[in-house]
């Protein structure tokens, strides 16, 4: 089923530690990223070290919902930039995700849309 949506679609996949969340759009003959950001770009650097010197720290996670919906909002920027108006995620690869992370990376995918780039796969997740 994954090949058969990486053959027809540009592929939205989210790269998620404890540390840092990544966004990034493959191209879907080659697999080469087209599009990407992070948790860990220049504008969101102030907030990470604050979560850092946060004492004492009350879990591990150093990004959460709302970083999640400001990287989405700058991948959807670049993705238009470029002319793309569609994604779509791996729903098998979403719904193996645990629990918790899956609902701090729902707002992700609302931002994107909002910012007017389809996200094919999104509803089936809630």
């Amino acid at each position: 089923m994954c090949a058969k949506l990486h053959n027809h679609s540009h592929l939205l996949r989210l790269v998620i530690s404890c540390r840092k969340l990544t966004a990034q759009v493959t191209h879907p003959s080659t697999d080469s990223i087209i599009a990407m950001a992070s948790s860990s770009e220049q504008e969101l650097l102030s907030q990470y070290r604050a979560w850092l010197n946060r004492f004492p720290r009350q879990n591990h996670h150093f990004w959460d919902s709302k970083v999640a919906a400001r990287i989405s909002y700058k991948l959807a920027l670049r993705l238009r930039e470029i002319g793309l108006s569609t994604v779509t995620i791996d729903l098998h690869e979403e719904l193996s995700r645990l629990v918790y992370l899956r609902r701090m990376v729902l707002p992700l995918f609302d931002s994107v849309r909002r910012a007017e780039v389809e996200v094919d796969g999104a509803d089936d997740l809630t």
